[in-house]
């Protein structure tokens, strides 16, 4: 949705805190990103392994790894690649 622009099912939907609560994020609405639930995996994933079979298995584009990192960054996390 966010990240990737398609349509998701109900049983892909994360929820995702922009700003993480341990860092000051609050639950309001504008804090929240809704996320399909690899690409959720993907921001908060630091096994390097992990997150290139996750970037490679989601067909993940330059665009979209630009905006993970942001989120990524967010998080207090390094970019993904």
């Amino acid at each position: 949705m966010r990240i990737t622009g398609m349509f998701l099912s109900a049983s892909e939907v994360h929820c995702h805190h922009y700003i993480p609560s341990h860092l000051g994020g609050s639950d309001k609405f504008n804090n929240l990103r809704i996320l399909h639930k690899e690409i959720h995996k993907l921001i908060h994933q630091t096994d390097t392994t992990t997150i290139y079979t996750l970037i490679n298995n989601l067909g993940i584009t330059e665009p979209m790894v630009q905006k993970i990192n942001q989120y990524r960054k967010q998080c207090g996390l390094e970019p993904s690649i």
